[in-house]
């Protein structure tokens, strides 16, 4: 694991149906804190967020069309920086691969995730959001080399 001075850049924020209205509550509570970094969210949140906001924010997909998936593979891009998903809890999601999948790429990937506003209000407070910190990056070369299958020679 390489590590590297890392300052957080872009944070994401998905929410489902359920958790839309806490993440609003949420994002207009720490709106100046949110002004200072790239935003991206899925499609309805982020439309919502927009809206109430008045910020700038990059938007996905909904999340049943992908959403999830185009965080996700821009968190292992290293372009998103940390992860703010209200995910219900208590109903059943049709995507519920997705969901797990996005949570996956960030705890991989070892960026910040928060899953409910208390873990989200610390994250947004704590002084090495702005000013840096040791991230430790995780080197996957001894992982990608066991993944290598040997050559196969053809007979001629």
């Amino acid at each position: 694991m390489a590590e590297q001075e890392k300052k957080i850049r872009a944070i994401a924020l998905v929410a489902h149906d359920n958790m839309k209205d806490e993440m609003l509550a949420w994002a207009k509570h720490n709106r100046d804190l949110l002004a200072e970094f790239e935003l991206y969210a899925t499609g309805t949140t982020g439309g919502l967020l927009e809206k109430a906001l008045e910020l700038p924010i990059h938007r996905m997909q909904s999340g049943p069309l992908g959403g999830d998936q185009q965080i996700g593979a821009r968190i292992a891009s290293g372009e998103i920086d940390m992860l703010v998903f209200f995910w219900d809890p208590l109903s059943p999601q049709p995507h519920d691969p997705d969901v797990k999948a996005v949570q996956r790429m960030a705890v991989v990937w070892n960026i910040p995730l928060a899953s409910n506003r208390s873990t989200a209000d610390f994250l947004i407070t704590s002084p090495l959001l702005r000013d840096g910190y040791r991230q430790i990056r995780p080197d996957f070369e001894s992982y990608e080399s066991r993944r290598q299958l040997p050559s196969v020679e053809k007979d001629e």
